[in-house]
C-alpha cells in the first residue's frame, strides 16, 4: 500500500498518552474519548481533546488550574434542530465565578487565568466537549496532567 505524502497529518483513531491509559476505565463510565492530539501522539501539533459527555459527573471534574498558554474549552450540543442548546447543563468557574453553562459555546481561558472546576450536572442529550491548547503538551499549575478528568 502506498503511503501518502500528508497522510500522517490526518487522525482518525483514538491514541492516548501514556500518562492518561490508567485512567480510562473511570473516565468510560460517563463519558467517551472520541480524538486525542497532543505532540506525543502527532509531531508538531498542539494539544487537542474531543470527547462525548453522556453522564453527569458525581464528583468535581478538573480542578482549578491554570496554564502559561491559552487554552480554548467548548461544550457543544448534540440536537440539529437546536445547536444552542446544550441538552445539559455544565458547572464552569472562571476565577472567582461560576457559570451554569446551558448553550452551546466556547470559552476562552487566557494564559494565566484560573480555570475549572468543572463538573457535568445534567445530560439530557450527549455533549460534545473540546479542549484545545496552544501547546504540544498538556501542563496545568506547572505539572503534566491527564486534561481529561473533566
Amino acid at each position: 500500500m502506498t503511503v501518502r505524502k500528508y497522510e500522517k497529518y490526518i487522525l482518525t483513531d483514538l491514541k492516548l498518552p501514556a500518562n492518561v491509559q490508567s485512567r480510562e476505565a473511570e473516565y468510560n463510565k460517563r463519558a467517551t474519548r472520541i480524538l486525542w492530539m497532543e505532540e506525543e501522539i502527532m509531531k508538531g501539533s498542539s494539544s487537542v481533546i474531543l470527547s462525548w459527555y453522556w453522564k453527569p459527573t458525581e464528583k468535581e471534574g478538573s480542578p482549578s488550574h491554570v496554564h502559561d498558554f491559552d487554552e480554548i474549552i467548548g461544550f457543544i450540543g448534540s440536537d440539529p434542530q437546536n445547536p444552542q442548546d446544550l441538552g445539559g447543563e455544565v458547572e464552569f468557574w472562571l476565577e472567582d465565578e461560576k457559570y451554569l453553562l446551558t448553550k452551546s459555546c466556547l470559552i476562552l481561558a487566557p494564559k494565566g487565568l484560573r480555570h475549572c472546576p468543572l463538573r457535568v450536572t445534567k445530560v439530557d442529550r450527549p455533549i460534545l466537549f473540546l479542549a484545545f491548547s496552544v501547546t504540544g503538551k498538556y501542563i496545568k499549575d506547572g505539572v503534566i496532567h491527564d486534561r481529561g478528568e473533566s
